[in-house]
């Protein structure tokens, strides 16, 4: 059965996007459209480029997060510089590993620009700070920036879209005045984007729309948060908007086509997980999508 799918952001919570992805295997789900945000972004654009199951899971075992940690070389010499660089450059990593593996990999499978996949089929989501909007790839590009979208490397857009606040420092979009736009997580102002399919010329009676989507416990989630310092004022501030926004656009309806996987204990920005906990996010992924695809699609 074809579907289109939504993925959300989660940082390396998205390991577990390779259980959801054996698990509608499985029951022979065949994906067309894709879209997501930050991590959710590196696994449409993976789908989006024709990547098996079985490959995409091969990927993520094989897959050492701790390369993609890249801060100028001065900080290994003067540790404190990374406070310069968080200043002025507006993070600690430039993220610039992270968009070379997401191009060498696309790459393998011939995938390049937008122009190289099934148009429509791939929708990524940043956030434009300078502009103060929520920008969608490729759909936005030549209204937005002036830039034609068949020409955009998908690696960038994957990599703005990831861009995660202060871990990375943010991407630079030229556009159609001189001052280039900051671009940084579409998860600041979407982090759950099921809304894209939402309408156009393919309605969702063409094929079902399956959201996936990364929750706390329900305990937690109810829990006021305890904020001490500016970090955490920032990373409650993060979390608040994320939620607030893309709960509004959540409907009653949707919520029978989203799969909730909770993972708790997990940092977003943990790129020193080992190999067990990746197989421990794999079955989470794989063991709640089971048990949601016994009574999908209604």
């Amino acid at each position: 059965m074809k579907i289109d799918a939504v993925f959300s952001g989660g940082g390396v919570k998205a390991f577990a996007f390779a259980g959801v992805l054996k698990s509608l295997e499985e029951s022979k789900f065949h994906l067309e459209r894709v879209a997501g945000t930050s991590a959710g972004a590196i696994v449409a654009s993976l789908i989006a480029s024709d990547y098996k199951t079985d490959e995409i899971i091969h990927l993520t075992q094989e897959l050492d997060l701790k390369k993609f940690l890249d801060p100028p070389a001065l900080t290994k010499f003067i540790p404190i510089s990374k406070w310069l660089f968080l200043y002025f450059q507006l993070g600690i990593n430039k993220g610039n590993k992270l968009e070379d593996w997401l191009y060498r990999t696309l790459a393998e499978k011939k995938i390049y620009t937008f122009n190289d996949i099934k148009e429509g089929y791939l929708k990524v989501v940043v956030s434009d700070l300078s502009l103060g909007k929520l920008v969608i790839i490729p759909d936005d590009l030549e209204r937005v920036y002036g830039l034609h979208p068949k020409h955009f490397p998908i690696s960038t857009a994957v990599r703005m879209s990831a861009g995660f606040p202060y871990f990375f420092m943010p991407k630079k979009m030229p556009g159609k005045t001189e001052k280039k736009s900051i671009i940084v997580d579409g998860g600041l102002l979407s982090n759950f984007p099921m809304w894209l399919f939402s309408d156009g010329e393919e309605k969702r009676d063409t094929r079902p729309v399956l959201g996936v989507k990364f929750t706390g416990s329900i305990e937690k989630e109810n829990t006021p948060r305890k904020i001490t310092n500016a970090f955490d004022m920032f990373t409650a501030l993060f979390a608040t908007m994320k939620q607030a926004h893309d709960a509004r656009y959540i409907s009653k309806s949707d919520k029978n086509n989203i799969i909730f996987i909770p993972v708790v204990g997990v940092d977003t920005v943990n790129f020193h997980l080992d190999k067990k906990g990746k197989q421990e996010l794999f079955d989470i992924g794989k063991t709640y999508t089971d048990e949601f695809l016994k009574y999908w699609p209604k």
